[in-house]
């Protein structure tokens, strides 16, 4: 039985999330090394960073786990927001650890310390930058192949790590080599810095998702394109999007032909959604169906009016349209 899209994807941020857990736990083990050789502040600051990355991949291996259990009885979407709370810890992880790293480079800027054993903690951190550096374009193939917030998140802190390992490094060399501690401490105020500015994108995307923010207008435009490809489907309207997890909800109203058949109109509305599905291989569509030209305004929490483009005083001309969308 060959693995839906969805599964697919599923597995592949399993796979991923296992690798990233692995990664952070080799990396703790190297700098703590390295900062018990050299006493560096930017090895203490790329060390706290690390453990917190640990946390926050942890939380990413358990919420993508979470987030593919199947639907059940009380929550009929699916677990898909597990992704965007992972993410939402991530940044908050992330962002404490710039604080600390923050704090501490402060402290040692007005009572700078030397570092000792400079050859032995440059080797760590080349080695952790190579590290990080091959966990990064994994995750970018799986974020490619699943669209994963959570591996997002989880990339997103890495790739800051790889940024910030560098400027580790430059910290290392010129406390190590060059008798200047002052650079090491100020190397760990820029990677404090870099973290907090990466925490707070973090956090605008968990926020995002949470919040049901809806799909992009490109996507939103793609969704159109493909159901009213068939001339019979017209005026696309109440058109809603939101992620949960990696699958796209999707639902709308479409005006059809009022005299068709119900048979013939599920058939339609049938052939619309696999049609987005061909664009959107993780999405979750649901059409409604409205009689064109008979059609009754629709209540509810978010009910909005019939828009102003539709076709209904010109029942024999369809011309296919978007109106309000989400």
């Amino acid at each position: 039985m060959t693995a839906s899209p969805l599964d697919a994807a599923h597995e592949t941020t399993r796979r991923i999330t296992t690798l990233s857990v692995a990664t952070a736990v080799l990396l703790i083990v190297m700098k703590a090394f390295a900062l018990g050789a050299s006493g560096s502040v930017s090895i203490l600051a790329s060390l706290a960073d690390s453990a917190l990355d640990l946390v926050a991949s942890l939380a990413t291996f358990f919420a993508v786990r979470w987030a593919a259990a199947p639907p059940d009885d009380d929550h009929r979407y699916g677990h898909g927001k597990a992704e965007g709370l992972a993410s939402l810890v991530q940044a908050g992880m992330v962002l404490a650890s710039g604080v600390f790293i923050g704090w501490e480079a402060v402290q040692r800027i007005f009572d700078p310390r030397p570092v000792t054993s400079g050859g032995w903690a440059v080797g760590v951190v080349l080695l952790s930058i190579a590290v990080t550096a091959g966990l990064v374009w994994m995750q970018t193939q799986a974020m490619k192949k699943t669209g994963s917030l959570a591996v997002a998140g989880d990339r997103a802190h890495y790739a800051a790590d790889l940024a910030a390992n560098v400027v580790v490094l430059v910290g290392v060399i010129s406390g190590a080599f060059l008798q200047a501690p002052g650079l090491d401490a100020a190397a760990g105020l820029v990677v404090a810095v870099w973290l907090a500015w990466g925490a707070v994108s973090l956090l605008k995307d968990a926020a995002g998702h949470l919040l049901d923010r809806a799909a992009s207008d490109e996507e939103r435009a793609a969704i159109v394109a493909a159901v009213t490809e068939d001339a019979r489907v017209a005026n696309v309207h109440q058109l809603r999007t939101r992620m949960a997890g990696q699958a796209l909800m999707v639902q709308m109203h479409v005006d059809l032909d009022p005299d068709l058949s119900l048979k013939a109109a599920h058939d339609i509305i049938l052939d619309a959604e696999k049609r987005v599905l061909k664009v959107f291989p993780h999405a979750d569509i649901l059409i409604h169906a409205d009689p064109r030209g008979a059609a009754e305004p629709h209540g509810g929490a978010f009910a909005t009016t019939r828009p102003e483009t539709s076709d209904a005083a010109s029942p024999q001309a369809p011309s296919p349209q978007a109106g309000p969308w989400s």
